[in-house]
């Protein structure tokens, strides 16, 4: 049986500055994780910084070779959310550690 450190997971993080935006009700905020996903279990955390961050972070998981998906919302041209593939829990946690769920 896999311990709690052993089970995959998939990372999804969402920029909660969307919220703020006109067109991002928490609907639409939803609606962005799930086109960020597949089915697996999942972990949904929040970045609370802007674009660059969700950027900054793709750039990092690339150097880092940790595949994942920017998703980027059209026809507005947005990153919105990082879905990451499937990993142990354990070999990618520190590279969320920083980020809280979103709530």
């Amino acid at each position: 049986m896999a311990t709690p450190v052993d089970i995959t997971v998939q990372y999804i993080l969402l920029r909660r500055d969307l919220k703020k935006m006109k067109n991002y009700n928490d609907g639409a905020i939803i609606a962005q994780a799930c086109h960020a996903s597949k089915r697996m279990r999942k972990v949904v955390l929040g970045i609370d910084g802007n674009e660059n961050e969700i950027n900054e972070l793709s750039d990092i998981l690339k150097k880092n070779s940790i595949e994942h998906y920017l998703w980027i919302e059209q026809p507005e041209n947005i990153p919105t959310a990082i879905a990451v593939k499937p990993y142990y829990k354990k070999d990618i946690e520190h590279f969320f550690s920083k980020y809280k769920l979103y709530r």
